[in-house]
């Protein structure tokens, strides 16, 4: 396998991990992340409310890794739709 499929073969599943998607009656339509994600937010979430960490920084992290995730499912997008049009 080269590594331009195994590339390609990893932005699909990226892609496909981030489609999932929630209907919220406020919100509207909102992107679901996928469970390890979910569960790391929780965590977050159990060490502010302890006190272990505090809440500004949990928001800050949380802000953090929400970005980052978004900003990697965007590159996997758009090298998927760069490849079609090749």
């Amino acid at each position: 396998m080269s590594a331009i499929t195994r590339n390609l073969s990893g932005a699909r599943e990226m892609v496909e991990t981030y489609c999932r998607r929630v209907e919220v009656p406020v919100l509207g339509e909102v992107a679901v992340p996928p469970p390890d994600k979910v569960a790391y937010y929780a965590g977050l979430g159990v060490l502010a409310a302890v006190g272990v960490i505090e809440w500004p920084m949990a928001l800050v992290i949380t802000a953090g890794h929400l970005l980052a995730d978004q900003h990697l499912s965007g590159l996997a997008k758009g090298l998927g739709q760069a490849l079609q049009s090749a």
